[in-house]
């Protein structure tokens, strides 16, 4: 049986899950939607995406659609989530689930009712560099003593990975605080239980702080320290730093180090070296085999609590 797909999102990152996709077997991206049509229309043509449109309600409309997969804005994505269980449709969300913990409570308690799959968009949960690491904690080879993590942007204006034009605004703490703080659990194996943030400067036109640090432990001793930056004019991205009992690792996406920068070859960890693809290939198998999906709504709600209780602390001052 193959599984057809609405994508929602025709930018940056849903093209990145079309690229993936490509090589899957059994999956067929039926309708393309997106906010301008023209654009949406220039990829659907370039993937052979037969319908287009500028509503999701369109795709959702659609009968053979099974499932959808939402890149778009993050202040959409609780809403739209919930608008595609209701219609029937498995979801995929991109990171963040939601900007708010309301929205993301809201999406769990659908997909119990509804019962589909409903999977968020963690990344880093599929990445081969990090998943080389679970697997080394899982054996009990490995644990973490202390995660150390920068994720620096240089985004002044509102641009997307493109250097295009954004319609939303982005934001550290609901979108790319996110990655490190379910990471951090989910590699730990063990929930946070203490959190700390501070922020600088209110950014008079985005309205959104530009440099963030936040603190982490879990209940099982382990630390984490997050710095994040869209005004970072250097290398951007993310870099991860392990600090373990046995070794100590420096993952950048899907590459891997050890402490004396040799490089770890992970093309063994999984079928593909592309964690997008890696996390579509999960969706999907977990629809076909009707279980919960690595990184379903309910196991990344965690995260949401954290990242709400760090925000009451920066509103708080």
């Amino acid at each position: 049986m193959t599984i057809k797909v609405a994508l929602a999102g025709a930018g940056a990152f849903g093209i990145k899950h079309l690229d993936g996709i490509k090589n899957i077997d059994g999956v067929e991206v039926i309708s393309l939607i997106s906010r301008d049509l023209a654009k949406t229309q220039e990829v659907a043509d370039k993937y052979g995406i037969q319908h287009v449109s500028t509503d999701l309600n369109d795709a959702l409309a659609i009968r053979e659609v099974d499932a959808v997969i939402l890149c778009t804005p993050t202040q959409m994505h609780a809403e739209q989530s919930i608008a595609c269980l209701k219609a029937g449709k498995h979801v995929q969300v991109e990171i963040p689930l939601a900007d708010s913990l309301k929205g993301a409570q809201e999406v769990v308690a659908t997909q119990k009712d509804k019962g589909l799959v409903a999977m968020c968009g963690h990344t880093r949960r599929f990445n081969p560099s990090h998943q080389y690491v679970h697997q080394k904690v899982q054996a009990g080879e490995f644990n973490i003593q202390q995660m150390d993590v920068q994720t620096y942007f240089f985004r002044r204006t509102n641009t997307n990975a493109l250097g295009q034009a954004r319609s939303w605004t982005d934001h550290l703490l609901w979108h790319h605080a996110a990655h490190t703080v379910d990471l951090f659990a989910y590699q730990a194996g063990s929930p946070i239980v203490k959190a700390n943030a501070i922020q600088g400067p209110i950014h008079p036109v985005l309205g959104i702080a530009m440099d963030m640090s936040i603190q982490l432990k879990a209940a099982n001793g382990a630390i984490c320290t997050l710095s994040l930056s869209f005004n970072n004019d250097g290398p951007l991205g993310t870099y991860f730093r392990y600090i373990g009992d046995t070794a100590t690792y420096l993952a950048r996406y899907d590459d891997l180090y050890n402490g004396k920068d040799e490089k770890i070859d992970v093309s063994h960890v999984d079928v593909s070296m592309n964690g997008i693809e890696l996390q579509d290939r999960e969706f999907f198998a977990a629809i076909r085999e009707g279980r919960e999906p690595n990184s379903s709504v309910g196991r990344v709600l965690a995260c949401y609590e954290v990242l709400h209780g760090l925000e009451q602390q920066l509103n708080a001052g």
